[in-house]
């Protein structure tokens, strides 16, 4: 990844939080939206039919918002909830994904 940072937090029930965000000017939105989708795109071919709010059982989801600024900047924010087994193999497929 080399827009998007990453916090992530844990529930005491083992849900774990991802926020995944970039803040860049225009010329470099399309590449910071470009990596968002590569993780739901990931997320999608590993996870497909366990996509839902993990109260309900399933291993993961997300919320995608995008805000262009006045001045010309964009923000990218992927929000991602998962079960421990969903956020292992997504740390295993994105090496160097971690939080900076």
């Amino acid at each position: 990844m080399n827009y998007l940072t990453v916090e992530q937090s844990e529930t005491t029930d083992g849900v774990t939080t991802l926020e995944l965000m970039a803040s860049t000017p225009s010329a470099q939105h399309a590449a910071a939206l470009a990596e968002a989708q590569q993780v739901l795109d990931w997320s999608w071919r590993r996870f497909p039919h366990s996509h839902g709010p993990a109260e309900e059982g399933h291993d993961w989801d997300h919320d995608l918002q995008v805000v262009a600024e006045a001045d010309g900047w964009h923000t990218v924010t992927l929000t991602l909830t998962g079960s421990p087994h969903y956020v292992d193999e997504l740390h295993a497929a994105f090496q160097g994904f971690e939080q900076r």
